[in-house]
């Protein structure tokens, strides 16, 4: 069993909050760069493919950010 230290759960806590600050950054930067309001056009239109696409990008960019902060 490996050894366990308090501070590998700080390092954790912390690269897994500077993960999801940068993630909320990049989708805020993607609907900006959209011509349309992602949420209006998903929630209130039902655009399904739109949903898929952004989810797609989403998951994208979360390995992205995670290879960058690992």
């Amino acid at each position: 069993m490996a050894d366990f230290h308090p501070g590998y759960v700080l390092n954790a806590f912390i690269f897994a909050l500077l993960g999801i600050v940068l993630f909320i950054i990049a989708f805020a930067i993607l609907d900006k760069l959209t011509p349309y309001a992602l949420w209006q056009e998903i929630v209130e239109k039902q655009n399904v493919a739109l949903a898929v696409l952004v989810g797609a990008m989403s998951l994208g960019m979360c390995v992205i950010i995670a290879a960058a902060v690992h």
